[in-house]
């Protein structure tokens, strides 16, 4: 069959698709009424609320509960999702939508850059990993602990003598959380430092950041104690949530357990401003006891 005899065969083929059925069965017509769609209260050309405005302390949307005031008082606990109800075996349209628009926020956290000017505009020197890319730095977490040496010199000639406390900056896993949470939770860190004599000059932020750029940081500029405050892997509870990772003598090598972290600064966690102040106060104790981590609750328990 040559192409002219094929292209004759196709056109045959959808000829026939296209005509009318010989026999065409008759319109449906339930038995029975079905339900009717009711009216949301929307005019054309409204916009549809926005579903992550709802407090998850708040939400509670089970039907017919045997003690609703008691369960709502316990809900106002925490943000999981608990008394989400259910429309036959499946989640009620609110809470998927919750779900849906809370998993799109946390994606987004995660392969969204943190502002170009960030740095500059916060007069943080800005350095960058071994990662080119946002790709290459969620699938090489090994290149985002190391600095090659264009970005090593660049340390060195910003931080050229050891300093007590060097602060970090770290994009990590969620540029949403540094962008919310960094500035103000560096500021209470620096006023409360300052208020116990620990001085705190350049601050550097690190694009494609993993918690062990720290100690890369340590290794380069021979500091004794090196903060991070580095985005963490966003949930469906927030995608803002920032961690500081503490380490004292900081060094390639050093172990996990050695380093003391504070967790869940965020809006719904522990709020910026109050982290930073206490984030100060950690490490004036753990530069007195000059050891962190594990090694500090050991020292405390004594």
């Amino acid at each position: 069959m040559n192409k002219q005899e094929l292209s004759t065969l196709v056109a045959e083929i959808l000829g026939e698709l296209s005509r009318e059925p010989m026999v065409k069965g008759n319109d449906y017509k339930p038995t029975e009424p079905g339900p009717q769609a009711k009216d949301a209260g929307f005019e054309a050309g409204d916009f549809v609320p926005d579903v992550t405005a709802l407090d998850l302390r708040k939400l509670y949307l089970v039907e017919n509960p045997e003690n609703g005031e008691k369960y709502k008082k316990m809900k106002e606990k925490t943000p999981a999702r608990l008394g989400s109800g259910r429309a036959g075996p499946r989640y009620k349209t609110l809470t998927m939508l919750r779900f849906r628009a809370d998993h799109a926020a946390a994606q987004d956290a995660v392969f969204s850059q943190v502002s170009e000017d960030f740095a500059k505009e916060n007069g943080l020197i800005p350095v960058q990993t071994c990662c080119g890319s946002k790709d290459e730095y969620l699938t090489r977490p090994d290149k985002g602990r190391i600095f090659d040496e264009k970005n090593q010199k660049i340390i060195k000639a910003t931080i050229p003598t050891a300093p007590r406390v060097q602060i970090v900056v770290g994009d990590g896993l969620s540029s949403a959380a540094i962008q919310a949470n960094a500035m103000d939770c560096l500021a209470a860190m620096k006023d409360g430092l300052k208020m116990r004599g620990i001085d705190v000059d350049k601050v550097l932020f690190v694009r494609y950041c993993r918690v062990g750029a720290g100690d890369a940081v340590g290794d380069v500029t021979g500091c004794e104690l090196v903060c991070m405050l580095v985005g963490e892997r966003p949930g469906l509870v927030t995608d803002k949530s920032m961690s500081a990772y503490i380490t004292y003598k900081p060094h390639t090598g050093v172990l996990e357990s050695a380093r003391t972290v504070v967790s869940n600064i965020h809006a719904q966690g522990t709020p910026a401003v109050e982290a930073g102040a206490y984030i100060a106060e950690l490490i004036d104790t753990i530069l007195k006891k000059k050891v962190s981590g594990v090694g500090l609750h050991l020292e405390a328990a004594q």
